[in-house]
């Protein structure tokens, strides 16, 4: 045993601590395709805020990296071991510790599943509006390492909108509190703002206070179903300019209904090319202009189809269909997930451009997309153990990014960048920006043990990026 290891140990009360690789491998990496990582030094699961201080203050002590871990569910590499480091793993932490109805809040560890906070507030006539594909799984430590998303985001924002107050435990070590719990409070800088999305680099979220909404009224769901992706994506240019807020705008291609449909044998059509599945959460006439407008917008687009849903469950399998596309998608083989948001009049356009880039190198592309704000993951689907087919999943990766750049867009909606997308956020980047992020994260993290390499590139030198498949 590592003789540092033992002292680890010694500082944790017993079973806190795996060293045995054997007990290392559902903790190595998240869902990011081809992301590099290593092998760690130890995993710790803590329980309590004053634990993980004590593993920050040993990885000081012994220049040791700190990979703080949700439930993995990440597609861009954010969580991976790095050769020699320490993985913190949140999952004993997963309680809810109080819910306040009058103030609308409720105060978490960052172990929670996203939808098990849902299902728990729900029984006091509140709602948790983010809600990423993967909310079944994902954390809410996770959602806020990463400032997740989700399909209502287009109405209703994502996790950081929902971030009131954060306990963390510092890079030295000490443990604090970020934010506020009142409804408005501008003193100080933002510095619990600043944690989320900060993927682990700048501080370890040990607890984590969300603001709450009343539970929305029954949505009405409109279904579009489009010959092409181009005038999908123009249907969601209309929306935008109509004004209206729907609370789900969500585009899904033929390659992913057939995947779901093949996978769950849930009866979903397959003749469109895109479906786009829009839903509105306001209630009485306002709901129902909502509604005709999106249906509106579709037809104006060129839907060949597009109908509020009068069939419950036909609209829910439809919706559900979403939510299982990726999971469905990687049973076809390995998946190189995008993340692009671009600007909602630009998603045609863009969307054109991702249907060239597939033909130009000759890789199977599926599209799904919180279309509503111009979210879009295109998802490329190679083939096991074909190398050539690699090579070309990740010269379209990269074109991707640039056709997103271009369109006044960014690298990351919702995934954040981990470490698939360091290239291309040094393009999206002024050099005085990435100057600026740096300060942040010395003065935050002065040693240099939160999550190093990921996040933000480097300064200086050329990114040299290691892909090796699992």
């Amino acid at each position: 045993m590592h003789s540092t290891t033992a002292d680890l140990m010694a500082a944790l009360p017993e079973g806190r601590v795996l060293t045995a690789e054997a007990s290392f491998g559902g903790y190595l990496h998240d869902e990011g395709e081809w992301a590099v990582f290593g092998t760690p030094l130890a995993v710790v699961r803590p329980e309590s805020a004053e634990e993980v201080a004590a593993v920050v203050r040993w990885c000081v002590e012994t220049g040791t990296p700190l990979v703080p871990r949700g439930a993995g569910t990440g597609l861009s590499g954010g969580a991976n071991a790095i050769e020699g480091c320490v993985i913190v793993s949140f999952e004993r932490m997963n309680a809810v510790l109080e819910v306040n109805e009058a103030e609308r809040w409720a105060r978490v560890q960052p172990g929670v599943v996203n939808d098990d906070l849902r299902a728990h507030v729900a029984r006091h006539g509140l709602w948790y509006p983010p809600d990423p594909a993967s909310s079944p799984w994902s954390t809410i430590g996770g959602n806020v390492a990463t400032n997740a998303g989700g399909m209502c985001c287009v109405k209703y924002g994502v996790t950081r909108d929902y971030v009131l107050e954060l306990e963390v435990v510092t890079g030295t070590g000490e443990i604090t509190r970020l934010g506020h719990r009142t409804a408005k409070g501008v003193a100080g800088y933002d510095l619990a703002g600043l944690i989320v999305g900060s993927e682990g680099t700048l501080a370890v979220v040990t607890e984590i206070v969300v603001r709450l909404r009343p539970l929305p009224p029954a949505p009405i769901t409109v279904a579009g179903m489009f010959d092409s992706l181009v005038d999908a994506g123009r249907a969601v240019a209309l929306v935008a300019e109509s004004g209206i807020s729907p609370s789900v705008l969500e585009l899904v291609d033929r390659h992913c209904l057939k995947a779901v449909d093949d996978w769950k044998h849930m009866g979903l059509s397959t003749d469109a090319n895109a479906v786009l599945i829009g839903r509105t959460d306001a209630p009485g006439e306002q709901g129902a202009f909502e509604a005709a407008e999106l249906a509106r917008c579709f037809e104006e687009a060129g839907a060949s189809v597009a109908a509020v849903s009068a069939d419950e469950q036909e609209s829910d399998a439809l919706y559900a269909a979403r939510r299982l596309a990726y999971p469905a998608l990687e049973r076809l083989g390995p998946v190189l997930t995008e993340d692009v948001c671009v600007p909602k009049a630009k998603v045609p356009e863009v969307l054109a451009r991702i249907e060239e880039i597939a033909a130009a190198h000759s890789v199977l592309i599926a599209n799904i997309a919180h279309a509503g704000d111009g979210n879009l993951h295109p998802l490329i689907i190679t083939t096991p153990g074909d190398d050539a087919a690699k090579a070309r999943a990740h010269e379209a990766f990269t074109e991707i990014i640039d056709a997103a750049l271009a369109a006044g867009g960014t690298v990351s909606g919702e995934h954040g960048v981990g470490t698939l997308k360091l290239d291309g956020l040094r393009k999206e980047l002024s050099p005085v920006s990435l100057a600026l992020h740096h300060a942040v994260k010395n003065a935050l993290d002065p040693h240099g043990i939160l999550n190093p390499g990921r996040a933000i590139p480097p300064l200086g030198f050329v990114i040299l990026q290691a892909r090796e498949p699992y």
